[in-house]
């Protein structure tokens, strides 16, 4: 790609698009054959963070923006399961952003590495509700599996809950648990 800075950004666009094919591989211990893509639980994870921020006075933009880029890193080093993490040392997810987006835009690399630390460092009300969604949308996957049959899900339930942190995803975590994943096909009769 050479020193044109469009082509290192296009680059990066081009490698984020492989985690719309790659896959969640921890749900594959639990039974699930073809689990969510890393940009299914993405794209959902940004949807919740925009919704907890607003519930918690957080900056949802910047709470979005931090839940699409966490796991970006998985292009290089894929979804390591938490059982792997035993016994495997990847690089820091800021060095792998760093080495994927060195060929862009200044502006623009600026922008996914401060926003990768930020996230990494979960430090700011933005980062702490950005980590909240990720673990939210694993509960709300995981209850989605055990709706369609997937028995062996407690685990991921149990863990993604206990790493909550604010009160709105605690509560938001009770209506999952609580709640019927199609539901919303039947909406109640207008009055």
């Amino acid at each position: 790609m050479g020193n044109d800075p469009h082509a290192g950004a296009m680059s990066f666009i081009f490698e984020a698009g492989v985690l719309k094919r790659a896959a969640r591989t921890g749900w594959w211990f639990a039974g699930v054959k073809h689990p969510e893509s890393i940009a299914e639980h993405s794209f959902r994870t940004a949807l919740i963070g925009m919704m907890l921020a607003a519930m918690e006075g957080a900056d949802p933009a910047r709470v979005s923006m931090l839940c699409v880029l966490h796991d970006t890193q998985e292009t290089r080093i894929t979804d390591i399961p938490h059982i792997a993490k035993r016994y495997l040392t990847a690089a820091p997810n800021t060095a792998v952003t760093a080495d994927q987006v060195a060929a862009c835009p200044p502006a623009v690399a600026d922008v996914i590495n401060a926003a990768v630390a930020e996230y990494e460092a979960g430090e700011t009300l933005e980062a702490v509700v950005a980590r909240d969604a990720d673990k939210l949308e694993c509960l709300v996957q995981a209850v989605e599996y055990r709706h369609q049959g997937v028995a062996d899900v407690q685990r991921w339930i149990d863990s993604s809950r206990a790493a909550l942190k604010t009160a709105s995803a605690h509560r938001l975590a009770d209506a999952a648990l609580t709640g019927a994943p199609m539901a919303w096909l039947s909406p109640p009769a207008p009055a």
